[in-house]
């Protein structure tokens, strides 16, 4: 179902989002948002649920 495809990949961006938040530099910030983007991406490509 498309819907959970799209829930999913808000749900750990909002999660990657926080962590970011949370994280002790901007470096560190960095990755966590470039890795969450790169895995919500594939996400989507791969329609995984």
């Amino acid at each position: 179902m498309e819907n959970e495809l799209y829930k999913n990949m808000y749900y750990h961006l909002f999660n990657a989002v926080t962590d970011a938040i949370r994280s002790d530099t901007k470096e560190e910030a960095d990755i966590i948002l470039k890795n969450a983007q790169i895995t919500t991406e594939d996400m989507y490509v791969s329609g995984e649920e």
